[in-house]
C-alpha cells in the first residue's frame, strides 16, 4: 500500500492489525532462530508491537523501522519507557529502554543508520505490502542485512479474492523466489489461520542469509 494508507490507518486509529498478545509463532520458534546468541534484533514496519518488549526481556536490543510517528511514539508512552528523540539520516530516532525505533520510509534506511544486527524479525512488513513493493522491500533488505543473518518470517496465504488486502496472500513459492537466491530457506511450522473471517494458512520460516549486497 501507498505511505499515506498507513499514516491515514494510524492518524484514525484503525488498527485492527495491531496485536495486543505476543505472537505465538515467535515465541515457539524463536529459540531455534536464535541459538542463544542475544544479538540485536531489527523489526521492519513494526508499528507499536509488543513482540518488541517480548525480544527485549529475552536479552536481545531491539530497533524498529516504522513509517508512522504515532505508532512509534505510542511504543514508548504505553509501556512507559522514557525516550529520546533525535535525527539520524532521514529518520526520526526513538531510543530509550533498550529500543531504538527509527521513524520514516524503511526504503531511506541505509545500513549506516543502523546499529550491527544478528536477527531480523518480520511477521507483518513482507504481508502489508502488495506485490511490486515486496519485491523492492526484498531487495532492500538484502541490502541491510550482513551475512548469517538469521530472519523469522511469517508469512500469510489464503483463497484467491476471498479478502480485501492487507495482509497480502504470499505463498511458498514466491518466498523461494525472493529469498531463495540469497538466503538458506527453512520452513519451521504451517498451520491454520483466520484471515479476516476467511480460513487461510499461516507459515513461519526460518531464513538464514548466505549473501549479501
Amino acid at each position: 500500500m501507498e505511505a499515506q494508507f498507513w499514516l491515514d490507518k494510524w492518524q484514525a486509529n484503525q488498527i485492527g492489525f495491531h496485536e495486543s498478545v505476543v505472537h505465538p509463532m515467535l515465541s515457539q520458534h524463536w529459540d531455534a532462530i536464535a541459538r542463544d546468541n542475544r544479538g540485536t534484533v531489527f523489526v521492519p514496519l513494526c508499528g507499536k508491537s509488543n513482540d518488541m518488549t517480548w525480544l527485549l526481556e529475552r536479552g536481545h536490543e531491539v530497533v524498529g523501522a516504522e513509517l508512522s510517528a504515532i505508532a512509534a511514539q505510542s511504543f514508548f508512552v504505553e509501556n512507559r519507557i522514557e525516550m529520546q528523540t533525535s535525527e539520524v539520516g532521514k529518520f526520526r530516532c526513538y531510543k530509550g529502554g533498550g529500543y531504538t525505533i527509527l521513524c520514516g520510509d524503511i526504503f531511506d534506511i541505509t545500513r549506516q543508520d543502523l546499529p550491527a544486527f544478528s536477527f531480523v524479525y518480520d511477521r507483518a512488513a513482507l504481508i502489508a505490502l502488495p506485490p511490486a513493493t515486496r519485491r523492492r522491500y526484498v531487495s532492500h533488505l538484502r541490502g541491510l542485512c550482513p551475512v548469517a543473518t538469521r530472519i523469522l518470517l511469517v508469512a500469510l496465504s489464503y483463497p484467491e479474492n476471498a479478502i480485501s488486502p492487507p495482509p497480502f496472500d504470499v505463498s511458498h513459492q514466491e518466498i523461494e523466489v525472493h529469498y531463495g537466491r540469497w538466503c538458506d530457506v527453512a520452513q519451521l511450522s504451517k498451520a491454520t489461520a483466520d484471515v479476516k473471517g476467511v480460513v487461510g494458512c499461516e507459515t513461519t520460516y526460518c531464513l538464514e542469509v548466505l549473501e549479501s549486497d
